[in-house]
């Protein structure tokens, strides 16, 4: 691999409860992947925040200290490896930090020379204001937050790969087909918008289908303590989206 490559992320292949151990020893790869994954998920922190009555500018200053504190190896010692999913384990941290650690934080002013993580607070909070009105609670939106950040993120990985391979267009087409009833899909049609046969689009559908469900198979099974839970987090998550 040349130098200039970065080195492959801890988290690409190892799941969080181990990524925290090898965090919590101070190694750089893994803080770096705790880094990504909070980068990855912080936005149901923040839609959280909101619906529980914090304002715009508190909700950013809650995620911002919270991500900083929770990348910290000496943060993670009270990580509990028996919450078995991160997404538990995550807000129960972040419940935590609300009520008690970011009482008696300095609050500083973004930019004042604390180091600030990058988000984008606006697209966050302007999906928000799309949701339609809803009485349920903060803690089931979570999870709904939870789920569509986590196919942004698996759709996000395919369409990288899809890209690196010199198939970025083909995928833009049938990326659409990857959630839709294959009933409903218009082969036909859109084997002659690609300029090939029915029967091979029939097929790139299927190969995309399956290499989606293997990414999203992946993604889960990272953000959980074992794999044996994988089954039970996708049927979880998937409730949420529908519910």
């Amino acid at each position: 691999m040349p130098p200039s490559d970065p080195p492959p992320t801890l988290f690409a292949t190892t799941r969080w409860t181990l990524v925290i151990d090898a965090a919590r020893g101070a190694e750089t790869a893994a803080v770096d992947a705790l880094g990504e994954l909070v980068r990855t998920y912080w936005q149901p922190l923040y839609r959280y925040a909101r619906r529980k009555g914090k304002s715009k500018e508190d909700a950013e200053d809650l995620v911002q200290g919270f991500m900083l504190h929770l990348i910290e190896a000496r943060s993670l010692d009270s990580a509990d490896r028996d919450k078995g999913r991160f997404r538990a384990f995550l807000l129960a941290c972040f419940n935590h930090w609300m009520t008690n650690e970011w009482r008696h934080a300095t609050r500083q002013k973004r930019g004042g020379g604390q180091t600030v993580l990058s988000f984008d607070w606006q697209s966050a909070e302007t999906g928000l204001r799309l949701d339609p009105p809803d009485e349920r609670s903060p803690d089931h939106h979570f999870d709904r937050e939870w789920a569509l950040a986590l196919l942004a993120k698996v759709l996000d990985d395919l369409e990288a790969a899809s890209r690196a391979e010199g198939s970025i267009e083909q995928f833009e087409r049938l990326k659409s087909c990857l959630t839709a009833d294959s009933r409903k899909i218009p082969y036909a049609q859109i084997a002659s918008e690609l300029g090939v046969t029915e029967g091979a689009l029939r097929v790139a559908v299927h190969r995309l289908r399956k290499r989606y469900r293997t990414l999203l198979t992946a993604e889960i099974t990272r953000t959980l303590a074992s794999p044996d839970s994988v089954e039970d987090e996708m049927k979880a998550l998937f409730a949420a989206l529908s519910a």
